[in-house]
Order: structure tokens, then sequence, then C-alpha cells
């Protein structure tokens, strides 16, 4: 099956989030006819090749997509070639990266490794993580990881967590025509001054993840347009990077907020790793970049412990998610190779696994 024909079959599988099963079996089914052992657990597949004893890598990419968006011309589900251009919902966001990452694996599995490679591909990516959450400690010790999204073949060294705070303004609800009389507290006025607050906050500059900024995502407050409100209930979207730490930034929140501040989500942690680390230098030669990078968005990263990892991939994140996504074929075949380097790279590099 050449490169095109596999994403094309990818991208003609539908697998939003929660319905990836198609896709499973499809990919259950390819590779166990390529010779591997495949293992499933719900819609996550994993398998794994090469020398044993040795290190371990993991090459992990997702199944499934959003939903498609307004503005797509044509059937999001229906992959459609324009010359080197196949565009389809989950071309670019991530199924260029499992197709490449498949492909890298029928050409290692040729080939004599000095470690072991494994391959997993996990489900509900888009809607928390949930996916490789469930399988990570069926996979064994592992000594690197790569997370394919589309980088551009960019090495992100670092990436960014997320924390959502949920803030609550509190007041003294009155008949709208009293309330200078009543000295009633309008709860959206407290909340008004807090989401400035918020605004004008600033954070530390990371250097591979630059500056930040907080961001009021919802609001709701009022009962009546003639009643003072007595409640203002607002959310805070911070992306925060790896040398912060969720109940800190809380707490710094707090003191700063009139409101109640309380973490409604810390589950995405923020990652990095040290750029002199095998599997970052793998990387970097591989894709033949001089130095990494830093990603604002989240991805599977997040759940995999303390694995040193990067994030990088075929494709282009500014893609994601939009209509009309695509990957090209050049991108697919350059990705395909990526991996393959880096997993050779790596094991040349990495000390083995003594354990």
């Amino acid at each position: 099956m050449s490169p095109a024909e596999l994403l094309t079959l990818l991208v003609g599988t539908p697998s939003v989030s929660g319905t990836e099963g198609p896709l499973a079996d499809l990919l259950q089914e390819l590779a166990t006819a390529r010779g591997f052992e495949v293992h499933r657990e719900g819609n996550n597949l994993w398998f794994s090749f090469g020398t044993r004893g040795g290190p371990r890598l993991l090459l992990n990419s997702h199944l499934d997509t959003v939903p498609p968006c307004a503005g797509w011309e044509g059937d999001p589900f229906t992959p459609v070639w324009h010359g080197q251009r196949l565009q389809g919902l989950g071309a670019n966001d991530a199924k260029g990266c499992v197709a490449a990452i498949l492909l890298a694996a029928f050409e290692l599995a040729k080939q004599p490794l000095g470690g072991e490679v494994v391959v997993a591909l996990s489900a509900e990516e888009e809607t928390g993580g949930h996916g490789i959450g469930t399988i990570l400690g069926q996979l064994g010790p592992l000594d690197g990881a790569v997370v394919g999204e589309p980088t551009g073949l960019r090495i992100c060294a670092a990436q960014r967590g997320l924390l959502i705070l949920k803030c609550t303004a509190r007041g003294q609800s009155g008949h709208v025509a009293n309330a200078q009389m009543l000295g009633a507290e309008n709860a959206i006025h407290k909340a008004a001054r807090d989401i400035s607050r918020v605004a004008a906050m600033d954070f530390p500059i990371h250097p591979l993840l630059g500056s930040q900024r907080a961001q009021v995502t919802q609001i709701q407050g009022g009962l009546r347009r003639n009643q003072v409100p007595d409640a203002c209930e607002f959310f805070v979207d911070l992306r925060i990077g790896p040398d912060q730490d969720h109940e800190a930034l809380a707490a710094d929140f707090q003191r700063l907020l009139e409101s109640e501040v309380i973490i409604h989500s810390k589950r995405y942690l923020p990652k990095a790793t040290d750029p002199a680390h095998p599997i970052v230098q793998a990387a970097l030669q591989a894709a033949g970049k001089l130095g990494a990078v830093g990603s604002g968005t989240t991805s599977d990263w997040a759940f995999l412990g303390d694995i040193p990892a990067v994030k990088a991939g075929p494709g282009d994140t500014f893609r994601s998610h939009t209509p009309n996504e695509y990957l090209t074929l050049p991108e697919l075949e350059a990705g395909a190779a990526f991996y393959a380097s880096l997993a050779t790279a790596f094991f040349k590099l990495q000390v083995p696994n003594e354990s």
C-alpha cells in the first residue's frame, strides 16, 4: 500500500471522538496482516517490535478527530486529492501522523534495531486524553516518546499545560431602582473589576514557550433586567508553562481577585524535556533542525508522566480544526522518513535500559 493510499484510507474512515471503532478495526487488521501482534483496549491499539532488552521508544498519535466545522467545500468525510494535497477531516490532525508512524514502523520492522519500538494509536485525544491514559500502564517501561502532532516537523521540547479556574463574584440582590439607597452590591460589577485584573496579569516568559496571557472565556450572571445580580460566574483559561504550578497559580489568583476562585480543571500538565536528552537530540538530527521550539497546544504528552518526550509530526498546527483541512503527499513522506530516522538515531544515542 502506497503512502497516498494509506492516508486516503484513514481519512476516508470517519473517527470523530467516541466513534473510532471502525478505524481501530481497520488498523488492527492492517497491522496484524503485516505480522505485528496487536493489542487493543477499547479503541486504543498498540504493538511493539525490535530488540527486546534494549531501550524502548514510544511512537504515539491519535485516531480521533473533532467534528467537522462549518465552511467545508464538499463532504469533510470524503477524502479528495487536489494534486499532491489530500483534503478531508483529520488529514492534518492527526491522521497524517498516524499514517507516517505506520509507514515508518513497516520499514523499521524489516531491519535490525538497537532497541524496541512501541507504537500506540490512541482514542479520545480530542476530548480529554482518556485514550492514552487507559493503556500507558500496559506499554511497559519507556525510555523516550514521540507524540505525533502536526508541527511541520519542528521539534517541540516543551508544551503548555492547561489550568481552568472558575471564579464567582458574590453581591447582594435588590431592586435596581433602590440599589443606591440599599447599598446593594452588584456581582457583575465586581466580576468586571476582576476580569480587568485578569487581563492585566503578567506571567514569567519561558525560553521556548514565550509569554502568556490568561483569557476569560465564559461569563454568566444576573436573573432579571430590573434586579441587581447577586452572583456572576466567569471562567479563566490559562496555558501554563513547565515552571509553573497549578495550585500556586490558583492561590495567586485568589489573593488578587475579589471573587471566589476554585480550580475547575488541572488535568493537562505542562511538559518540558532537557534539550540535551537523547530523544530531543535524535529528533533534531532526524528533522535536520538546529534547535527545539515550544508548543502552546495540548496533546497526549500531558498524560505521559515523567517519560522524556518531544512532540513532532507532518502537517501544520494552524490547519487543525479548520474547514478544508489537508496534508500534502511530500509532508506525509517526509514524516515517515523522520519517524524512522528518529528511532534509529535514538537507539544509537540512548544508554541501554538496565532494568
